[in-house]
């Protein structure tokens, strides 16, 4: 739809930008390993790979290499990659072995949500609350899939991506996998857009149900999500045991 035509966009960064990054990733502590998938005639591809490069390049040293380590992965090349980090679009930028995901580049901002959210698993510290945490690492156990429908020039968006990266980042340190955060960028990927006729961003949607429009409180997104999911596991096994009684 026309409302999801692609905007320029910029991946260089002036001085003042550069400097700003500097400054703020200076916090980081320990090394982070962020991914990003591209492929053939892919039109954000090398604007991707050239951002996050940027980015890493003004990330702190030790040993003689930034902490924010670049992985880039080529659809058809290391297609076991892709599947590992359920990666099905370029370009991709994933962190944490694809937990945390953004679909479409991450440019505009979005560079803002994604540079806190390399500080904060840098430094381990989610800034969640202890109640939310102990939700999402200990009672929210079914699988659980985040969209975040954004565009670049958002102001709100990401505040939202942040938020449910750490979510997603709390689940992946509690030693669980079933929590994936998905920033997805709208006039790359306008089906995903149009399947929920999202007309205004930020919006979430959890395991296809659309939750949000704007940026949730922490503490509503986290009572939203569980009743959705829980919802649907007990949807599913009502329908199991209604099958099971009809044999």
């Amino acid at each position: 739809m026309e409302r999801w035509m692609a905007v320029s966009i910029t991946v260089e960064f002036d001085n003042e930008t550069r400097e700003a990054l500097r400054e703020a990733l200076e916090d980081m502590e320990n090394p982070v390993d962020i991914n990003v998938f591209v492929g053939e005639d892919c039109k954000y591809c090398d604007a991707t790979v050239k951002l996050i490069e940027n980015i890493a390049e003004e990330s702190p040293s030790t040993g003689g290499e930034h902490l924010l380590r670049v992985h880039v992965y080529r659809r058809g090349v290391d297609d076991d990659v892709f599947s590992r980090h359920g990666v099905y679009r370029v370009p991709s930028v994933t962190l944490l072995d694809g937990a945390v995901k953004y679909t479409g580049i991450p440019a505009g901002e979005e560079v803002r949500g994604l540079v806190e959210t390399i500080i904060r698993i840098s430094t381990g510290d989610s800034g969640l609350d202890e109640s939310t945490v102990r939700i999402l690492a200990g009672e929210l156990v079914e699988d659980t899939y985040i969209e975040n429908i954004v565009t670049p020039q958002c102001p709100y968006c990401p505040y939202a991506a942040l938020l449910i990266n750490m979510f997603a980042f709390e689940v992946w340190r509690s030693g669980r996998r079933n929590l994936v955060a998905d920033t997805i960028e709208a006039y790359e990927n306008p089906d995903i857009a149009d399947k929920y006729n999202v007309t205004s961003v930020p919006a979430i949607a959890v395991n296809g149900n659309l939750l949000f429009i704007g940026v949730p409180f922490e503490e509503d997104l986290v009572e939203r999500i569980v009743a959705v999911v829980k919802r649907h596991e007990k949807v599913a096994a009502e329908t199991i045991a209604d099958s099971a009684t009809k044999m």
